[in-house]
């Protein structure tokens, strides 16, 4: 049945433009003026921002707001007819030049809060800014019309109705149709109240906030030089020469695999030396377009490339008075290196498009897991920017090489891990550790670290992390046995015969204090570093093995 309008000649008179006062009134409520595309940007600039999800939040919220006081009206205005009251909102609608509304169905009973709505819009301004500036969609974009449509109706009918976009013209349809009925009467009404939430946005934002605090602070602890896991003889060799680099502005050239903590070894140097108070800003250059590189790094002027809208600094100036960390280094386009190079020597520079000289004062922290040299000799790399990064290279050693770090790492990362997902794992089964010191871990630190979250995940409170939840394609303990070789170290295989141990011994190559200090040493790791157990591992008295833990530097 076609619903006619009453006449809207009531609502027309409400509004009234006072240009003295710079004000547009409806009724006792103050209306704006505003273009369609002012509004078509904001909504763009909100789904950009946040995503659509959100947008569509903040939306729909806004519509729903706008029509309370409509509801308001309605009622005031035609008190004798309950229908021709309810389409002051549709009518409301078409006159503010927001869409025009044609009912197709709508039955309401005051008395049973029964209510359902069956509308058309033409002419969706929301719609058309849409097509506008994404192009046709594959989701109804009416959303905040949506809103002032549920809004509208909730606030007339005394309950919540819910409206659903079922046809969008920018999805493509021939025109936007929409269906409301009771809250309870929809499969979606969870969704709708999430999206109607006023907590919802702050939720997120209180969530992001949340995480970038806990980021920051493992960030910070990571890069600690006090908890660094330096047990291994090559770890604490690399942090003498990290403390040996902190008293001067050296530029540090990292080397070592992927995964090997190059990044943390930088914030503790960062942290050790005198500009620990500045920031320390991390670049990943491999992650960087190439185009972009030198942007990215120094800075942009107002126009000085395509889509270059305004002035901009780049990773240099934000790092002044703080430490620069460029990883991945060897992806350095040979515009960007010349420019590197100059930054180092100098310590000044040029944004793109620009021509004023910016000193700062930077540490440059440079890491590749490339053959520099190698690609020197390919002509893919500068020699001269080559020979000015390797005055002071530091080489990280690859996980395999400090299995003796392994123990400590796991622990390390269980406390992380523990607090992240407030869960209370004790540590690892000994048939763990024995398959993690059988590994090679190619993936390194980075992959330790991963496969013990995954480990705190599964791992009920109160239990130890088990080989079949985190040892999946890894070595079993009876396959390959670790034994100390002849010069005294960790390796796979059968132990040495006596014989060989005292050849070894006798040629120099192992002492005794060696062979001792690395008993010591697996048996208080193996322990997780009880004193008492290591003593009685060993055989020795609690006060024997506690001297000898203290004068091999294991017990502090």
């Amino acid at each position: 049945m076609k619903i006619d309008y009453p006449s809207d000649a009531d609502l027309r008179a409400m509004i009234r433009f006072d240009s003295e006062s710079g004000c547009i009134w409806l009724g006792q409520q103050r209306m704006i003026l505003t273009h369609a595309t002012a509004f078509g940007s904001m909504r763009s600039e909100l789904i950009d921002s946040f995503g659509e999800e959100y947008a569509r939040g903040v939306l729909m919220r806004m519509g729903y707001n706008a029509a309370q006081y409509d509801a308001q009206l309605a009622h005031s205005t035609r008190p004798d007819s309950m229908m021709d009251a309810f389409l002051v909102g549709p009518q409301l609608h078409s006159i503010e030049g927001i869409v025009g509304v044609e009912p197709l169905s709508v039955e309401i009973d005051p008395d049973t809060h029964h209510f359902y709505g069956e509308f058309s819009w033409s002419n969706s301004f929301e719609a058309a800014e849409h097509l506008r500036l994404y192009g046709v969609s594959d989701k109804p974009c009416c959303w905040n019309l949506l809103g002032y449509a549920t809004g509208y109706t909730s606030a007339f009918m005394g309950k919540p109705i819910y409206f659903k976009e079922v046809e969008c013209v920018a999805k493509g349809d021939s025109r936007c149709r929409i269906i409301g009925k009771p809250a309870e009467e929809w499969d979606e009404v969870e969704e709708f109240e999430k999206i109607l939430s006023l907590q919802s946005m702050a939720c997120k934002v209180n969530s992001l906030e949340e995480e970038v605090k806990f980021l920051r602070h493992e960030i910070i602890a990571a890069g600690d030089p006090d908890k660094i896991i330096a047990e291994s003889v090559s770890i604490r060799e690399v942090m003498f020469l990290l403390e040996k680099a902190a008293k001067t502005n050296v530029t540090v050239l990292m080397l070592g695999e992927t995964g090997v903590g190059k990044e943390v070894f930088s914030q503790a140097l960062h942290q050790m030396g005198e500009l620990a108070p500045g920031p320390f800003i991390a670049v990943n250059c491999a992650a960087l377009p190439q185009e972009l590189i030198e942007a990215e790094l120094f800075g942009v002027e107002k126009g000085g490339f395509s889509g270059a809208h305004q002035s901009r600094p780049g990773r240099f100036e934000r790092a002044d008075g703080g430490t620069l960390f460029l990883d991945e280094l060897g992806e350095l386009t040979e515009p960007a290196q010349a420019k590197l190079l100059r930054a180092i020597q100098t310590g000044e520079f040029e944004r793109v498009g620009g021509s004023k000289k910016i000193k700062v004062d930077v540490r440059l922290i440079a890491a590749t897991n490339a053959d520099l040299a190698q690609r020197v000799k390919q002509g893919t790399f500068r020699a001269d920017l080559y020979y000015r990064l390797n005055v002071f290279p530091i080489s990280i050693p690859p996980l395999r090489d400090r299995l003796t770090d392994i123990p400590g790492l796991v622990k390390k990362f269980i406390t992380v891990y523990n607090a992240k997902y407030a869960k209370q794992v004790l540590g690892i089964t000994d048939e763990t550790l024995n398959r993690f010191l059988a590994y090679e871990w190619p993936g390194n630190i980075r992959e330790l670290e991963n496969i013990i979250e995954r480990g705190v995940i599964l791992t009920d409170d109160n239990h130890r992390i088990e080989s079949q939840h985190v040892c999946i394609g890894m070595p079993n303990e009876l396959d390959c046995k670790m034994s100390l070789n002849a010069a005294g170290n960790l390796s796979k295989g059968q132990p040495p015969s006596q014989t060989n141990l005292l050849d070894s011994m006798e040629t120099g190559k192992l002492s005794l204090e060696q062979l001792e200090a690395e008993v010591l040493q697996q048996a208080y790791s193996r322990t997780n570093q009880c004193v008492a157990e290591t003593a009685r591992l060993t055989g020795l008295s609690a006060p024997q093995c506690r001297y000898r833990l203290k004068k091999f530097g294991l017990l502090s």
